[in-house]
């Protein structure tokens, strides 16, 4: 069950957190939401190839809750980095939400990975010089957000995850589980259509675990978020629509088929 302050009557803390429609979704309502062809992702280390992914074609459709699962060295943190917008592909096809990634410049991924993605990393990946407020509202500032408009969102986006005591902490003042819901709260910040959430519980006890994946299905389930989640852990499978099973970068398995 979520804690007190993640029930769902306090969700959609503010009016941009409702069912999502997007503008900026180049794509028909019927398409897939990602679409991979033969999707591969090799780098050169020295003398070698090192692939780390190998191949990959799916479909997934918005709306959806998907499990990546695999050994480490499966491939998964590569398929979420390319996802992303982080990283680009070495050959094949990958669209999402119309936008060609492969074909991208530079420019046009930074817009995707500010408008169509929000990321949440097992590290967290919260600036240490920069307050929890800071570190949240940071994002939509760089998208050119003004600053009143921001401080509000970020406000309301910690107060529904329980963090209003937080505002003017450091990273280093927090619990391991107020780290990462300062980090969603961030992921959170632009409104994405779509959440990769990189072993979201690696470094969070048991309890925090669980608020972590409930929040998650949260913004799946009541919001229509599309939610990728690579871990190791079975918290998030009873939840999953679909499950894909990596190994050596390529999928083994995906239910359903």
């Amino acid at each position: 069950m979520l804690p007190r302050f993640c029930r769902p009557a306090q969700f959609a803390p503010f009016q941009g957190m409702g069912r999502l429609e997007h503008r900026w979704l180049n794509m028909k309502t019927d398409e897939p939401l990602i679409v991979a062809r033969e999707l591969s992702r090799v780098y050169r280390m020295g003398g070698a190839e090192v692939v780390g992914v190998d191949s990959i074609s799916l479909d997934i459709l918005a709306g959806e809750l998907v499990v990546l699962k695999g050994n480490s060295g499966s491939g998964k943190s590569t398929l979420l980095a390319l996802l992303a917008g982080l990283d680009q592909p070495t050959h094949g096809q990958l669209q999402v939400a119309g936008h060609d990634l492969r074909q991208a410049t530079p420019a046009q991924l930074t817009r995707y990975r500010r408008q169509v993605v929000g990321m949440v990393f097992q590290s967290f990946n919260l600036l240490p010089t920069l307050t929890v407020l800071e570190n949240v509202a940071l994002p939509a500032l760089l998208a050119g957000r003004s600053y009143p408009s921001v401080q509000h969102s970020a406000r309301e986006l910690l107060g529904w995850l329980g963090l209003d005591a937080r505002h003017d902490h450091l990273p280093s003042q927090l619990s391991g589980g107020e780290m990462q819901r300062t980090a969603i709260a961030r992921a959170l910040i632009n409104d994405p259509a779509i959440i990769l959430a990189d072993e979201p519980t690696g470094n969070l006890d048991t309890h925090n675990s669980h608020i972590v994946v409930e929040l998650l299905v949260d913004l799946n389930r009541r919001q229509g978020r599309t939610v990728i989640i690579a871990t190791h852990s079975s918290l998030a499978d009873r939840h999953a629509t679909v499950e894909i099973r990596l190994q050596d970068g390529a999928i083994v398995s995906k239910i359903p088929e």
